[in-house]
């Protein structure tokens, strides 16, 4: 299977760099869906091996940008695992993010121009979009142009390019599948924002609703503060960046709910997987329409 070669392949990296303490760190890491190689691979199948390579880039990216996303959240877990900021600290995790960076960076630049340059810029929307996360969660955000600028840069921007990449790679239209990627990542984020309300501790492998408590207003709850009366609105606010008790979660998703809010995510979320099997319809890949059809057809 293609997947596995990518963890080999990163695997291969990680050895190349000759550093006992890079390869210990690496083995702590959770692997996660690695939904940005999975697109790479179906995307440029018929480049399987240069595919292969560009997967593990894009991946490595991915894994560092979480390391700093950690540190930067104070997080203790990772996909139900200790994070590494949390075995070793905040600075061993810093610097071992930058060492994947610069290791994807560096086997980067044996593709076209258009690739290298297409990751390149991804990661600095990337940086940019974490930035912006960091400066929002300081007070609530009720501007839904903010939460969509942020959430692109951070999360759909590289999915965008990975997308695009592979299209490049494969001969296709790079625009066509770049606007796939671009409307996957930011359904997936948004989806990720129901799930932290409706899902339970075990199933995100974190406590629920913890995105508030951190100072993340989501989409839904954006939607939720337009919808409610005044006084609604301040008991909302009030409970901003606050440890939830049970009356307050059980208060939110009944309001989430009545109010319609999480309906007015997942609407959106419908016509964001609409537009990007459309963008690639003629191509007639089951398996990317797929990756949208199950996450649309999904029980909220």
């Amino acid at each position: 299977m293609l997947l596995s070669k990518v963890d080999e392949n990163i695997e291969k990296f990680i050895t190349d760099l000759n550093d006992d303490k890079v390869s210990e760190l690496y083995k702590k890491i959770s692997s996660g869906k690695k939904l940005r190689a999975k697109l790479i691979l179906k995307i440029a199948a018929k480049e399987a091996s240069r595919a292969v390579v560009l997967a593990s880039i894009v991946e490595m990216i991915h894994a560092a940008s979480l390391l700093h996303d950690d540190v930067i959240d104070d997080a203790d877990t990772r996909r139900g695992q200790k994070s590494i900021n949390a075995i070793y600290g905040d600075k061993t995790a810093i610097m071992f993010g930058d060492i994947l960076y610069s290791k994807a960076f560096y086997e980067l630049c044996n593709f076209p121009k258009d690739i290298s340059q297409s990751i390149s810029e991804a990661v600095s929307k990337l940086s940019v979009g974490e930035l912006l996360d960091v400066e929002l969660s300081k007070e609530f955000n009720s501007d839904k142009e903010k939460y969509f600028d942020m959430i692109y840069k951070k999360t759909a921007s590289l999915i965008e390019a990975a997308s695009y990449s592979a299209a490049f790679l494969a001969g296709a239209q790079s625009d066509k599948f770049a606007l796939y990627g671009k409307n996957l990542g930011l359904a997936f984020q948004i989806i990720d924002d129901i799930l932290d309300i409706v899902s339970d501790d075990k199933t995100l492998g974190k406590p629920s609703m913890n995105d508030y408590k951190e100072g993340k207003t989501t989409l839904p709850y954006i939607y939720l503060y337009e919808k409610l009366d005044s006084d609604e609105k301040n008991r909302l606010l009030s409970l901003f960046k606050k440890e939830l008790n049970d009356n307050d979660k059980k208060w939110i998703k009944q309001k989430m709910q009545a109010t319609g809010a999480l309906k007015e995510c997942f609407t959106l979320v419908e016509r964001l997987g609409n537009e990007a099997l459309n963008s690639i319809k003629e191509y007639k890949n089951q398996d990317l329409e797929k990756i949208i059809k199950d996450m649309i057809d999904r029980e909220y």
